[in-house]
């Protein structure tokens, strides 16, 4: 029995920022993670993977179209897949190494296995080996995070029907690529095997694509992904899947009912979310009880049992890993007697699609239901001038503010690198700005963030450029 101030389960973004914000505040610490490496889903199988696909398949794609022999750039590319893979294992790797590093830095012991709670202060560990370890604490934080979200009838076997974690992996360009589900994981992936050659077809249930984003904003993204050769079924349902020797049979029908069709595909991706992860793990010991989606409820990272604490994806808020990272602070920092806070307004989205897509704040959707009065500043990308001479002038940058304290209370982008430029604004709302804040605010030229600056000018109808 090892005792320690802190125990977390979870190695991912919210557990191993617990873990090192735990050992800068001199805490005894132990982190318990099965996997052979750190980093979670989002290191391993998640974020950081996709993204590396993402990058090399935009810039495969670049030089396989009219995008590089329009610059004058002649090339004839050759797709290996097999180095694409390697490079992208390369850099997970290599990331999560940095993490092993920063445990050691920081002085937090990586204890390896599944870990059980047992009853107050107790967590019970299940090496790799068969081992059984028991650590003692004053304080557990639970940051186990989440899974994909399996489609009744539609059973994953990682060949023909796949999860988000063996789309990332596939040996050959899938021949026709359904994707069920038009989120974000689904996007994103549908996007690489599109660019790589594949036909790809997303199926969603509902009548839109990504639900919860705002509306003007997801039908742009759409309209640009069809225009690249992505079709959508929307407002469809999969009732079923028959996995066959040359493919999956997929079972189609409408959502507001009417009769089946088939669609066949080389390969099926599931990618209808992803559900908390908190099965096995002795919640019943200490008195908890996930509700009905698998979420555990907290109250500024307290769960109802006093010493245990829940972060990142098993609780509520966006399944985000910067969301994460922010829970893992502010938990610990409360742990050790402080008093931070977390603006859940002010969490960022990104889309890591071509273009992108960020967005902070509320929609137009959500403050319309609030019967909040605003205003809209909007900006094209097709009029700044940097956009134009790189031939990224796809999207527009939308910016809701407040009409009477001209507040900004959201903001939504498609267009060029707009994941890097949304954090202009994440500080702007931190600090309440206003949109006549940022439109006083000289920005530099030749850019893309100059887009941000028109788009709050916009507001008051003062854009200059459009």
């Amino acid at each position: 029995m090892t005792s320690h101030d802190v125990v977390i389960i979870g190695g991912g973004p919210g557990g191993y920022n617990a873990a090192i914000r735990a050992g800068q505040l001199g805490l005894s610490v132990a982190c318990v993670e099965a996997r052979d490496t750190l980093g979670g889903t989002c290191l391993n199988v998640g974020c950081m993977p996709s993204k590396a696909l993402l990058h090399a398949s935009e810039l495969y794609e670049a030089a396989a179209g009219n995008a590089f022999a329009n610059l004058g750039i002649a090339v004839e590319p050759r797709l290996d897949l097999a180095q694409m893979m390697k490079q992208k294992d390369a850099s997970v790797a290599s990331l999560t190494k940095g993490v092993e590093f920063l445990f050691r830095k920081h002085k937090v012991e990586w204890v390896r296995g599944w870990g059980r709670l047992l009853g107050e202060g107790r967590v019970q560990v299940h090496g790799p080996d068969g081992s059984i370890r028991e650590l003692t604490a004053r304080d557990i934080v639970i940051a186990t995070g989440s899974e994909p979200t399996p489609l009744p009838g539609v059973s994953f076997d990682g060949q023909r029907i796949l999860d988000s974690t063996a789309a990332l992996s596939l040996p050959e360009v899938p021949e026709h690529l359904v994707v069920v589900g038009a989120g974000v994981i689904g996007l994103e992936l549908g996007s690489v095997w599109r660019r790589l050659g594949s036909k790809v077809t997303v199926v969603e249930y509902l009548d839109r694509i990504c639900p919860g984003l705002d509306l003007e904003t997801a039908r742009t993204l759409q309209r640009s992904l069809t225009r690249q050769g992505m079709a959508f079924e929307l407002a469809t349902r999969v009732a079923g899947a028959s996995v066959e020797s040359d493919g999956v049979a997929l079972s189609l029908e409408p959502a507001a009912g009417g009769p089946a069709r088939t669609l066949r595909a080389d390969r099926v991706l599931v990618a209808i979310g992803r559900r908390p992860f908190t099965r096995d793990l002795g919640l019943e010991n200490v008195g908890l009880q996930p509700d009905a989606r698998g979420m555990l409820a907290n109250d500024d990272q307290r769960s109802s049992v006093p010493g245990v604490w829940v972060i990142g994806d098993v609780t509520s808020g966006p399944m985000l890993a910067h969301k994460a990272e922010e829970e893992a602070i502010a938990c610990i920092e409360r742990i050790a007697g402080q008093a931070p806070e977390v603006n859940y307004r002010v969490i960022p989205s990104v889309i890591y699609t071509a273009p992108e897509v960020a967005s902070v704040g509320l929609s137009e959707e959500q403050l319309k239901a609030e019967g909040r009065a605003y205003r809209v500043g909007k900006f094209p990308f097709s009029a700044n001038s940097r956009a134009k001479i790189n031939h990224e002038t796809e999207g527009f940058v939308k910016v809701l503010a407040d009409e009477r304290s001209d507040q900004i209370l959201g903001v939504h982008m498609v267009g060029p690198n707009v994941g890097e430029m949304i954090g202009e604004y994440c500080v702007a709302m931190e600090f309440s700005a206003s949109a006549e804040d940022i439109a006083l605010i000289c920005h530099p030229h030749p850019t893309r963030s100059e887009a941000l600056r028109q788009a709050a000018m916009d507001v008051h109808k003062r854009a200059m450029q459009a």
